[in-house]
């Protein structure tokens, strides 16, 4: 399949992404995973807006990161820096990987698809991209230059805290 084609599939109470071609279709995400990218992207906006630094993008939003073939991922929370929102159309996926991204894991997913979807992403050109693991109450953070660091659900007082927390980190 091609990411025109996938643009006008619709599959009611589905979930879709074109990797290399090919169709993933999954469950929505549930009920908790929904709160906690709000919240991320809530924050993520509040700082980019302050800042003037690009523009933030919600869960499940396509990003065509390959051709021939196709593959058209769709991050939880992304960002994209000013200087490349231009290249965002008003129809279509915008073909570009964001700058900075943010996978929360889900109970079903599966570690090397996790993985796979990460250097996806780096190889796509994405800079940072976030593995959040409510269940392990850290963060992963990839870089392209392929160094890895492992947060901890520590907020800046240095007091341990939950995902689930609706305060500012």
């Amino acid at each position: 399949m091609t990411a025109e084609e996938v643009e006008r599939i619709a599959i009611p109470g589905k979930v879709t992404e074109l990797v290399r071609g090919r169709l993933i279709v999954r469950e929505p995400p549930g009920t908790h995973h929904g709160a906690l990218a709000a919240n991320l992207a809530y924050y993520l906006s509040d700082f980019v807006r302050r800042h003037g630094s690009g523009a933030i993008f919600a869960q499940d939003t396509g990003f065509k990161i390959a051709s021939d073939p196709d593959s058209v991922r769709a991050p939880d929370v992304a960002f994209v820096a000013r200087e490349r929102t231009g290249l965002i159309r008003s129809r279509g996926y915008a073909e570009l990987a964001p700058d900075l991204l943010a996978e929360i894991l889900s109970p079903d997913d599966r570690p090397a698809e996790v993985l796979a979807k990460v250097a996806d992403w780096l190889a796509a050109g994405t800079r940072i991209v976030w593995v959040i693991d409510p269940q392990r109450r850290d963060a992963r953070v990839y870089r392209q230059d392929g160094s890895l660091t492992v947060l901890g659900a520590t907020t800046r007082w240095g007091v341990r805290t939950s995902f689930r927390d609706s305060r500012a980190p």
